[in-house]
């Protein structure tokens, strides 16, 4: 049976919730239920164990909400830092392609860094001292060193890379969007500007997050969910919801449940 069809056909009882932080203005309010997965950074071992309650949560749901329609979002950096970025990115991009539109994915900052070293090899180094070696190593290409790697060497590796990634996936991370909202909740890789309209952000702004976005409210009523910074748990309050609670060296990845009204939190 396919991921997809499990996740909404199993009837297991949900995870217990845990608490949400207060909220200053309206609760969230998506279009349908959502489940949105933080960063992953190669643990395929958590990404999988977060599925599995992620199914078994959704089959209760849809029990109890006929009808009931949920879509899984993941807010990027599906590399880097863990041992199995390789396989993570070829689980994402299946459940990808074969969700039928059920299935988000947003590109990360550390997609975003290992697509600008294949198009400009000397951005190299930046890429590898922010775990772009442990991605090498998945990839089948070790020996790489952060520093002292001539420009020969560097665009060497940088089309190595673009050769053996699994096909199909270097096309697919460039396409990925930056953001994706559904009713009152957009969801983001690293966070927004407060003072900016949600459709009005800089790419730059949603993949590596903003100076006021965890103090400055939003305004407009938008809940902003995001990764990329890391908290010691998963919370909902002020209009955020953060979700990445450092799985690659933690062990906890985390994803949210947004329903019209409620968030709670499911985890490794």
């Amino acid at each position: 049976m396919s991921f997809l069809s499990a996740l909404f056909k199993r009837r297991s009882p949900p995870a217990p919730p845990r608490s949400v932080g207060p909220a200053v203005f309206e609760p969230p309010c998506p279009d349908q239920p959502l489940y949105v997965i933080g960063d992953i950074h190669g643990r395929i071992d958590l990404l999988d164990r977060l599925l599995e309650k992620i199914e078994d949560d959704a089959g209760a749901l849809v029990a109890e909400m006929p009808g009931a329609d949920p879509r899984l979002i993941f807010v990027g950096d599906y590399i880097d830092r863990g041992d199995h970025s390789r396989a993570v990115l070829e689980r994402v991009y299946h459940l990808h392609k074969e969700g039928d539109g059920r299935v988000i994915c947003l590109q990360g900052n550390h997609e975003k860094l290992m697509l600008d070293f294949i198009d400009i090899p000397e951005k190299g180094p930046r890429w590898l001292r922010h775990g772009g070696l442990q991605t090498l190593m998945s990839l089948g290409l070790g020996g790489a060193l952060a520093e002292g790697m001539d420009a020969d060497e560097l665009i060497a590796l940088s089309r190595d890379v673009h050769r053996v990634l699994p096909d199909g996936v270097e096309d697919w991370l460039r396409d990925l969007p930056l953001s994706w909202q559904s009713g009152s909740v957009w969801t983001v890789h690293a966070g927004a500007d407060p003072t900016k309209p949600m459709a009005e952000q800089a790419s730059r702004v949603l993949l590596w997050g903003h100076r006021d976005f965890d103090t400055v409210p939003r305004s407009d009523g938008a809940w902003v969910v995001h990764g990329h910074t890391v908290v010691d748990a998963a919370i909902a309050a002020e209009g955020r919801i953060s979700i990445d609670t450092g799985g690659v060296y933690t062990g906890r990845l985390s994803a949210a449940r947004i329903l019209p009204g409620s968030v709670r939190f499911l985890g490794t």
